[in-house]
């Protein structure tokens, strides 16, 4: 048995669930998500706590079923906490500003990038190089941040680019570096 799927969901208070249809449905403070369950997967609500099974152990449905369990404890997470991705941006003149729901990059091109302000998502700027990508579903939020860091991902010269607060950019030499070796 899926050692994910199995786990019980808590659901904390102020959230409420539903499984209607093969739909389930999660409100919360940050909002309202909903997820499409295949009918081979069972979802039990019972005394605030969330069981998901599954019809057989065929491995298709032993696949769905950690799957369904982790996309239900992520929308349930997403309606109370939410979800964030941070950016930095590295570079001589890149920065970012926010202009009511738009996001204005300067990134070293001839014109100024602008990202528009989806519904679900919210921006925040923190200097002018440090964005913060809010939401409460998980998916939106990790697509919406790919999508404003390939305006400029990171070179591996001078590192200069949108990168994540997490990640490590793998740096080359250049010209010089392999001259000098000889």
């Amino acid at each position: 048995m899926s050692r994910i799927g199995r786990k019980p969901i808590n659901i904390p208070n102020g959230v409420n669930v539903s499984f209607i249809d093969g739909v389930f449905h999660a409100k919360g403070p940050n909002g309202e998500l909903s997820q499409v369950v295949n009918p081979n997967i069972y979802v039990e609500i019972a005394d605030s706590v969330i069981n998901v099974s599954r019809k057989n152990d065929e491995k298709f449905n032993r696949a769905l079923h950690g799957l369904t369990r982790s996309l239900i404890f992520n929308m349930v997470e997403g309606v109370t906490k939410g979800f964030s991705k941070t950016l930095e941006i590295n570079g001589v003149g890149y920065k970012a500003q926010k202009q009511a729901k738009n996001l204005v990059l300067n990134l070293g091109y001839s014109h100024p990038v602008i990202v528009k302000e989806e519904d679900g998502i919210t921006l925040e700027v923190q200097g002018a190089n440090k964005i913060i990508v809010r939401g409460a579903d998980k998916q939106k939020v990790g697509q919406f941040a790919a999508n404003i860091r390939s305006k400029r991902p990171p070179e591996p010269y001078k590192g200069k680019g949108i990168k994540y607060d997490y990640e490590i950019i793998r740096r080359k030499e250049g010209k010089a570096g392999k001259s000098a070796k000889k």
